[in-house]
C-alpha cells in the first residue's frame, strides 16, 4: 500500500471526544480526501459504531479506488459499555457488519484492535497469535481483506504477537502516542518494524489531546505531572505565536521511516489546517525548545483504557 504522510482518522467522527454534527464530520471526510489523504481509519469501538456509520455515508460520495480504508476487529461497545471479543467467530462476523456500515464490498486493512485488553483475558495474546489472526488472514485469501495488523498502545504487546505469529502475518502495526513531541518511544523499534517488513501507523499526534490549546478531555489516562508539562508547552508555544498543534503535526510527520500518521476530526476547517500545517518546514529550534519544557515527562506513558 502506498499511503500519504497524513492520514484521516475517523473516531472523531463516532464523537468520542465532544460532540458532532454528522454532516460536517463528512465533510471532513471528503476534505481529508480532496486533500491528497488516502488512507481512512476507523473501528466499530468509535462511537459503538456510530463512526462507520457516519464515514459509510461519506465513503458512498467518493470513487473506491480513491482511498485505502482500515478498520478492527476485537473491541465493541453497546449503550455506553466496552466490550471485547477477540474469537475467530467474532473476527469474521465483525468485518461483514462494518462493510455493511460502510457500504463497501472489501477491506483494504483489517487490524486487530487493542490488542492489549485480550492479554488481561482468557487465552491472553497467544489467543491473537492462534485465532483471531489466522480468521482474519482467512478472509484476506477470500478477498473480503486486502491485509492484516495488529494495534496497541503498548509497542511491547505488538512485538509478542509478531514473535509468536508465521512470518508474513502481521503485515502493518498501528501505535498511537508514542512518536509526538512528548514521547518519540516508537523511534527505538523502527528497526524491529524494518526487518521483518511490516508497515508501521503513527497515530495521535497531538497524543489525544495532551499537546493542544484545548488540552485534555477528563477521561484522558495521562497522569498529571504529564498533562500539566504539556500545558506548559502549549504555553510557551502561544508566546512564540506558534501553535503547538501546528509543532506537533509537523514534528509527527517528520520521520522519513514512519509512512504514515493518523489524525482525527470531524471538523474540515482542522482538516484542511493541518493539511496546511505538515506542508510547511518544521521549526526544529522550537522542537527542542519544547521538549525542553516537557523535560523528565518526555516518554511517560500510561495504560490504555
Amino acid at each position: 500500500m502506498q499511503v500519504s504522510a497524513l492520514s484521516f482518522g475517523a473516531s472523531s467522527l463516532g464523537g468520542v471526544f465532544h460532540q458532532i454534527d454528522e454532516g460536517r464530520a463528512v465533510d471532513a471526510v471528503l476534505a481529508a480526501v480532496e486533500g491528497g489523504m488516502n488512507l481512512i481509519d476507523v473501528s466499530p469501538y468509535y462511537g459503538h459504531y456510530r463512526a462507520e456509520r457516519v464515514l459509510g455515508i461519506a465513503l458512498r460520495q467518493l470513487p473506491r479506488q480513491s482511498y485505502i480504508l482500515s478498520t478492527k476487529v476485537g473491541r465493541y461497545g453497546q449503550d455506553g459499555v466496552n466490550t471485547w471479543d477477540y474469537s475467530a467467530k467474532r473476527a469474521q462476523e465483525s468485518v461483514g457488519e462494518s462493510m455493511e456500515r460502510l457500504g463497501v464490498e472489501y477491506i483494504d486493512l483489517i487490524h486487530v484492535h487493542d490488542i492489549e485488553f485480550q492479554a488481561a483475558r482468557p487465552g491472553g495474546l497467544q489467543l491473537v497469535a492462534d485465532e483471531t489472526l489466522p480468521a482474519l488472514a482467512e478472509l484476506k485469501e477470500r478477498g473480503l481483506v486486502g491485509h492484516v495488523g495488529i494495534t496497541d498502545l503498548q509497542i511491547a504487546n505488538l512485538r509478542w504477537v509478531i514473535d509468536h505469529t508465521p512470518a508474513g502475518m502481521v503485515e502493518t502495526v498501528l501505535n498511537f502516542c508514542h512518536y509526538c513531541l512528548c514521547d518519540d518511544a516508537l523511534a527505538d523499534h523502527l528497526d524491529y518494524f524494518e526487518s521483518r517488513g511490516i508497515g508501521l501507523i503513527n497515530a495521535s499526534p497531538l497524543s489525544m489531546g495532551l499537546l493542544s490549546e484545548r488540552g485534555v478531555p477528563d477521561w484522558h489516562p495521562a497522569p498529571k505531572p504529564l498533562v500539566e508539562a504539556c500545558q506548559r508547552a502549549a504555553g510557551y508555544c502561544r508566546q512564540q505565536g506558534y501553535p503547538i498543534e501546528k509543532l506537533a503535526m509537523q514534528f509527527a510527520v517528520s520521520n522519513p521511516r514512519i509512512p504514515t500518521t493518523l489524525f482525527s476530526s470531524a471538523n474540515p476547517d482542522n482538516v484542511r489546517r493541518n493539511l496546511q500545517f505538515v506542508s510547511e518546514p518544521v521549526d526544529w529550534e522550537l522542537v527542542e525548545k519544547v521538549r525542553q519544557v516537557i523535560g523528565q515527562q518526555q516518554r511517560v506513558t500510561w495504560a490504555n483504557t
